[in-house]
């Protein structure tokens, strides 16, 4: 090891001390991170998420950095599975296509003024997924760039029948009616250059008009177009109403926000006793809590990152656990959540990170988007305003 105590090193030489950090045994596991930090400190290292990037090597050697390994591509195809109502095996990880490549005129941070223009398309951010084992796409219709998501499965040469493809209908369609839902659901279809999707789901519960649109979404069910069906978004009483309205077959999933920081025990306890899947947006947080000291705690007792502890909590919860990212070797570090368990206090004190003020925010923006880019865009018309927060 003393050999990185100088300021040039070779590649070679990194490579060797990580492998060794990464089996040394739990007795010497702070020790040898304390050598291998002072070691990158000599030698112009920096860590992202807790993985080390040499600064001043070649960009090709930082991209074999980067690149996933058979080990780590075997977890993610062989990952476990949640059954469906219909005991469809449903993936317990997949990847995220929100603001991939593309980020929809409406977003709380294009309206704020605090997002830059996409980088990389969401072409090559999905290829990248799907290269590094991803096999479950989240996709909508508010995303906008589905017909990318399309070109990468095409380009990958992955098996339609090694994915699952979900995909949500928006409000502005969903307000339209059921030609509209139709005609989308047709152009999502096309877009992604299949002939079905494995789930399909309204994407906000919007008033007066969601529940026609979910008896729409069981009428293509039944034309073969859509192998499942669900909502996301919805509070109980959302999904109350529409069993109140006599829909034939109940959600097989719900997409919420759920993470350690908007954990809403009530209502996930509710949709699970309802055999609902529970499908986590945000579950990452969108990368605003990774400084977190809990996080942190948690992390170094298992040598892993924030992110690892927050998808970590999502799979041992039972959700449904959906990161996104633009950067493969991301992808590739928050998909690393299989081959650790959470203690039941580790757990616990995750779970206690939800702040009243937490619900309160949760609240505010149930209302705010329901309607949504309808014509009752910016109104309280038509909104539930008493519906369970926690």
């Amino acid at each position: 090891l003393n050999i990185l105590a100088g300021t040039m090193i070779s590649l070679s030489a990194l490579s060797i001390l990580f492998a060794s950090a990464a089996t040394t045994t739990a007795t010497t596991t702070h020790f040898s991170k304390l050598r291998i930090a002072s070691a990158c400190r000599a030698a112009n290292v920096s860590f992202v998420n807790s993985r080390p990037t040499p600064s001043n090597l070649s960009h090709f050697s930082r991209l074999s950095m980067m690149s996933t390994s058979p080990l780590q591509k075997q977890s993610l195809l062989s990952c476990p599975t949640i059954p469906l109502r219909d005991g469809t095996s449903h993936p317990a990880i997949g990847f995220g296509t929100y603001k991939v490549g593309f980020i929809p005129a409406s977003a709380s941070s294009v309206v704020s003024g605090a997002t830059n223009e996409p980088q990389r398309t969401a072409e090559e951010c999905v290829r990248e997924a799907l290269d590094v084992g991803y096999r479950f796409l989240e996709c909508a219709q508010f995303y906008g760039n589905e017909s990318e998501v399309g070109k990468a499965i095409k380009a990958s040469g992955v098996k339609r029948e090694d994915l699952f493809l979900c995909s949500k209908v928006w409000t502005t369609t969903i307000e339209k009616g059921d030609e509209a839902i139709c005609a989308q659901l047709d152009k999502t279809l096309a877009d992604i250059d299949t002939d079905y999707l494995d789930l399909y789901l309204i994407h906000w519960p919007v008033p007066g008009k969601h529940v026609e649109a979910y008896k729409t979404l069981e009428k293509l069910q039944r034309e073969g177009k859509i192998r499942n069906i669900g909502v996301s978004n919805y509070a109980v009483e959302d999904y109350k109403e529409l069993l109140k309205e006599g829909i034939a077959m109940k959600p097989s999933v719900n997409q919420i926000e759920i993470n350690p920081f908007l954990y809403r025990k009530n209502t996930i306890n509710y949709f699970q006793e309802e055999g609902v899947v529970l499908q986590s947006y945000r579950s990452l947080r969108d990368g605003k809590a990774m400084d977190n000291p809990t996080l942190a705690k948690i992390g170094a007792a298992h040598s892993k990152s924030p992110a690892q502890v927050l998808g970590r909590w999502c799979v041992q919860h039972g959700f449904v656990y959906m990161p996104k990212s633009v950067k493969k070797e991301r992808m590739a570090e928050n998909a690393e959540v299989f081959d650790f368990e959470l203690s039941k206090d580790e757990m616990k004190e995750l779970d206690g990170l939800t702040t009243p003020e937490a619900f309160t925010t949760f609240q505010a923006l149930y209302r705010k988007c329901v309607n949504r880019d309808t014509t009752k865009d910016g109104t309280m018309e038509g909104v539930k305003m008493d519906i369970t927060i926690d």
